[in-house]
């Protein structure tokens, strides 16, 4: 077979499965902060008609945040930047609740918030000192690593400086160690966080594999998820394909 055959047989099943799954989610109760701007998110990737957008907007309290909550409000922030949507007063919110460089002294508060702020177009390089010289033992994790690497690419490249590419280069070479000999971490979030993190960091050629895994592991339904169909798992993965095909 030659080999732009196969290639075009690849896309045309890609193209089969994606299809399928934004079914899938299509038939979904979509209800939860984090699960809409999950499918807010796969849906502007492939630059799908988004009634998500609204769904999520409706959704903000009057002070700017979602929920009071630092994780839902940056997670709502990326999403709608997706779409070229900010609201400045969503990270004038996240700003006000940064106490000594970071949020809540809690990696994943602080890695959401410095991903969001830098997909607002804010720069915060005190945040992101904090999780380069804060990393240790307990958040060597693949998951917790790419969305620190995930923060910190965003905000150097909103800086347009490579302030912790260095930092960013190793810790990408670490999660490449860590996948399974199958292509894929242990579980199908995770290995959605590590797949997006490394393609920011300029991996692409090295998740190819990975990017087929997940394809691979495609319920027959369209859904993704470890064992049952889960709907963050399954727009998360819909993002994976929308940005592997983008960058």
């Amino acid at each position: 077979m030659k080999p732009e055959k196969h290639n075009q047989m690849s896309s045309n099943l890609e193209f089969d499965i994606v299809k399928n799954s934004f079914e899938w989610l299509s038939a979904q109760r979509i209800q939860s902060v984090k699960e809409l701007s999950s499918t807010l998110s796969a849906h502007a990737l492939w630059v799908l008609p988004n009634p998500y957008i609204t769904r999520l907007i409706v959704e903000q309290d009057n002070d700017g945040s979602w929920n009071s909550s630092i994780r839902d409000t940056a997670r709502a922030c990326s999403a709608l930047s997706t779409e070229g949507i900010v609201f400045m007063a969503s990270a004038r919110w996240l700003l006000a609740r940064k106490r000594e460089n970071s949020w809540n002294r809690d990696v994943y508060d602080t890695a959401y918030a410095l991903a969001a702020l830098a997909d607002m177009g804010t720069q915060d390089k005190d945040g992101c000192n904090w999780l380069s010289e804060n990393y240790c033992p307990a958040w060597e994790q693949v998951g917790t690593t790419s969305l620190i690497i995930t923060a910190l690419k965003k905000q150097d490249n909103l800086a347009k400086t490579r302030t912790f590419e260095t930092f960013i280069q190793e810790k990408a070479r670490w999660i490449l160690s860590k996948r399974r000999t199958d292509d894929g971490w242990k579980h199908i979030s995770t290995s959605n966080l590590a797949i997006q993190a490394l393609l920011l960091a300029g991996f692409k050629d090295e998740v190819e594999d990975s990017v087929h895994w997940l394809l691979e592991n495609v319920h027959e339904n369209g859904a993704w998820g470890n064992k049952d169909d889960d709907i963050n798992a399954t727009a998360l993965t819909l993002s994976t394909l929308g940005l592997y095909r983008k960058i």
